[in-house]
C-alpha cells in the first residue's frame, strides 16, 4: 500500500449536482422513441434486485430503419459511431419506459458492446463511445460513466452495424 493513500472504499462519496434527464435529452434535441419491441422470444429487461439488466439493442431508428452493414467495408467507424448513439438512445426509450421516469436511475453499471465489423476492424473502443458518450450527457458523469467491453463480431442479427446491452441499478 502506497503511503499516505486513503484506500478506504466505503468513504462517503461527495454530492453532486443532480442533472435533470429530460431537460438534457431535450438539449440534445432527442426525443425519445417508443422502446423497440424485442425481435425474438424474450424480453427488453428484467429486473433482480435493484439492478435492470437491459436486453441488446441496435441502430433502429424512429420509422423503423435498421442501419446495417459490415463496419470498415460497408460503414466507417465515424458512421458506426452514430448507429451507437443511436442504439443508446433506445437503451434510454426502454428505461424511460420501465421505469416511468429516468430519475430513478441511479447508476449505469455496465455496457456491453457488440461491433459488427471486418476481421481486422480494431477501433471497437471507438464506434461503442457512441453510446458511452451520449449516457453520460444524459445522466452525467457520476451516473453515467460506466464499465464496458467492446468487441467485435462476424455478424449480428438481421446485419445491424451494432448491438449493446446494459446493466444499470435503478431505485425502487
Amino acid at each position: 500500500m502506497t503511503p499516505g493513500v486513503d484506500l478506504n472504499l466505503n468513504a462517503a462519496v461527495p454530492e453532486t449536482p443532480v442533472v435533470d434527464c429530460y431537460q438534457r435529452l431535450a438539449q440534445l434535441g432527442i426525443v425519445l422513441p417508443e422502446s423497440p419491441p424485442p425481435i425474438g422470444n424474450f424480453v427488453s429487461h428484467t429486473r433482480v434486485g435493484s439492478l435492470l439488466f437491459l436486453s441488446g439493442q441496435g441502430p433502429c431508428t424512429n420509422e423503423g430503419f435498421l442501419h446495417t452493414g459490415k463496419v470498415g467495408i460497408d460503414v466507417t467507424a465515424e458512421q458506426a459511431y452514430a448507429h451507437a448513439r443511436l442504439t443508446g438512445v433506445n437503451l434510454i426509450a426502454v428505461l424511460h419506459e420501465v421505469l416511468g421516469d429516468l430519475s430513478r436511475v441511479v447508476k449505469v453499471v455496465k455496457l456491453f458492446g457488440m461491433v459488427n465489423a471486418k476481421p481486422d476492424f480494431v477501433a471497437h473502443p471507438s464506434v461503442v463511445n457512441g453510446c458511452s458518450d451520449l449516457l453520460i450527457e444524459v445522466f452525467g458523469p457520476q451516473v453515467g460513466t460506466h464499465a464496458r467491453s467492446a468487441v467485435g463480431m462476424g455478424s449480428l442479427p438481421n446485419n445491424i452495424t451494432i448491438e449493446i446491452e446494459a446493466i444499470v441499478e435503478i431505485k425502487p
